[in-house]
């Protein structure tokens, strides 16, 4: 259910909070679905034996989450494969990484059944019970169970799977979950408006037009996700993109009328306001590129929300900036009546 115009008195009605608490019961469960799927996939990790492939090629949710880690640092090439099927030199010489926390799409099962069909090794992360199981099994495929349809679960058990046989960096499940938790013991809906981040960035974004940024890769694939949620939230545009296409947006905007009467002269039109996402990684060009928004958009009156996490492995840093994103999308959805989603699942 939709009610018009956002108001923040909404954040703090208890009625109102429980009646969203689905949403919100899903954003604050995300540290332990972390864990269950690390429970469930330890065993299967530590007797994970690959040899150093010729190639990894990752398909499905969230494999250019795994491009985004594993390149900088991956001994072999590297490939996020969005199409159905496979490229024509994968063979038994290569691994197929399949993330499936859905279950698996159609297109992913004649994807995997292919990757079997020419002898590659299959790592499969999804729920146990997922339909892509049955179609897939043979004695090439490893499951890696998550135990939920949680993307960031399937991508973590991926990760530690793939650190394990030398294929990427480290990764430490117990981190991350504490991270997310953290946050969402910042961002609890107990936590009224002035000490709570999430509220705080909601009533921000109220009546804006959001502009998302991330200087690194995995920053602008946060950035990229919470400008999904915040579609979701609103119905409205809301987009992340790299400095330049955002600067032009920010130097059209018009300065605001502080005089302006809303019942004599109309509703304002929306203003943007720049989200930073920043995880302290992408060295000088990426200083450069936020210190040119910022500065721009002080120069037109826009307002910067900036969210920071500088500590941990990369993927601890996006999960925060990711995690405390989201719980700002909950939280402009409450304000503004629209609780009917789940923040992180783009096809809820």
């Amino acid at each position: 259910m939709s009610e018009s115009g956002f108001d923040d008195s909404r954040l703090e009605d208890r009625e109102r909070l429980t009646r969203a608490e689905p949403m919100l019961r899903h954003l604050a469960g995300a540290g332990a679905r972390l864990r269950t799927a690390a429970e469930r996939s330890a065993e299967t990790i530590a007797a994970l034996g690959v040899e150093r492939p010729r190639a990894v090629i990752a398909v499905g949710s969230e494999a250019r989450l795994i491009r985004a880690v594993l390149e900088p640092t991956c001994p072999v090439p590297f490939v996020a494969w969005p199409a159905p099927g496979l490229p024509g030199w994968v063979g038994a010489l290569d691994v197929v990484v399949v993330l499936a926390p859905e279950g698996g799409t159609p297109d992913l099962v004649v994807t995997v059944r292919e990757a079997v069909r020419r002898g590659a090794h299959v790592l499969l992360a999804c729920p146990e019970n997922s339909m892509i199981v049955d179609y897939t099994a043979s004695r090439s495929t490893t499951l890696l169970p998550t135990g939920s349809a949680d993307p960031m679960a399937a991508a973590l058990v991926m990760l530690e799977a793939l650190a394990r046989v030398g294929l990427g960096p480290e990764v430490t499940a117990q981190h991350v979950a504490e991270t997310v938790d953290l946050i969402s013991e910042d961002c609890s809906p107990y936590r009224d408006l002035s000490v709570n981040p999430a509220k705080e960035l909601a009533v921000a974004l109220a009546d804006a037009e959001p502009l998302v940024w991330g200087g690194s890769v995995l920053a602008a694939r946060a950035a990229r996700r919470v400008a999904e949620g915040l579609r979701q939230a609103t119905g409205r545009p809301a987009l992340a993109a790299d400095a330049d296409a955002l600067l032009p947006l920010i130097e059209a905007a018009e300065r605001r009328d502080l005089f302006a009467d809303p019942f004599e002269d109309g509703p304002q039109d929306r203003r943007p306001v720049l989200i930073v996402l920043d995880d302290g990684n992408g060295g000088d060009l990426v200083r450069v590129a936020r210190n040119r928004l910022v500065n721009t958009a002080d120069q037109h009156e826009v307002r910067v929300c900036p969210i920071s996490h500088t500590d941990g492995d990369e993927l601890e840093r996006y999960a925060y900036l990711l995690h405390s994103g989201l719980f700002a999308v909950a939280y402009l959805g409450i304000g503004l009546g629209r609780t009917g989603f789940l923040p992180g699942f783009p096809d809820s």
